[in-house]
């Protein structure tokens, strides 16, 4: 296809498609002539791969370039490729704590992960942010929710064996990586709206006042 076809398919612009291409993001197209340059079905999941790590991760473009050369190594497995894109998409956090709160939270977050038989890298940024969120709890004196993650893992186990049999289905390795972004970004929107739901329906099971509000009452109920 031509550049201008490759953008209509992939939504991007054709002068964002040309950055892509100076800054070594895309691969070159085949020239069919001094000028002119065909590209092909892979040229479109990488585009569609960038899009996703820069617009909905928001990796900068640098970054988004060396994750693309290691996503491109022919000896790296699938399961280091995935890892490669959710150490891209994973935001670092530093919450301020004491030293005895953070070392309390790191404790439990290795304790908790070989308790649930995990197989898990040790420099996963996610055990950082899971460390960081518990010493928030702990500082916050909100310890009994930390103390709930069997129950949180036994949710997320269920939803990540759907998304992880998802991906694996996906032939290509870019087709692989976008759906890793993907799913990593909007499939935590997606579970924080349903939560958000859920709550609001059970608080309004259990705690919303029977006696309804007179509408021009100021009293509260």
């Amino acid at each position: 296809m031509r550049i201008a076809e490759l953008s209509r398919r992939s939504g991007v612009p054709v002068p964002t498609i040309k950055y892509y291409l100076r800054e070594g993001l895309l691969p070159a197209g085949e020239l069919s002539s001094p000028n002119q340059a065909s590209y092909a079905e892979a040229h479109l999941h990488r585009l569609r791969l960038i899009r996703a790590l820069i617009e909905l991760a928001s990796v900068p473009v640098a970054r988004v370039k060396s994750v693309l050369e290691a996503f491109d190594s022919k000896t790296m497995s699938t399961h280091d490729r995935i890892g490669t894109v959710h150490r891209a998409v994973t935001p670092s956090r530093q919450v301020t704590a004491d030293d005895d709160t953070r070392a309390a939270a790191t404790a439990q977050v290795r304790e908790f992960v070989k308790g649930r038989g995990w197989i898990i890298d040790p420099d996963a940024p996610a055990i950082a942010t899971l460390v960081d969120t518990i010493t928030a709890l702990r500082a916050l004196d909100r310890a009994h929710l930390a103390e709930q993650l069997g129950t949180y893992a036994e949710a997320v186990e269920r939803i990540a064996e759907m998304e992880v049999a998802a991906t694996a289905a996906r032939g290509e390795p870019d087709q692989i990586a976008e759906s890793v972004v993907i799913g990593t970004i909007l499939g935590e929107t997606l579970i924080s709206a349903l939560r958000l739901l859920a709550h609001e329906n059970l608080s309004a099971r259990l705690m919303r006042s029977t006696t309804p509000l007179d509408p021009g009452s100021t009293d509260s109920p």
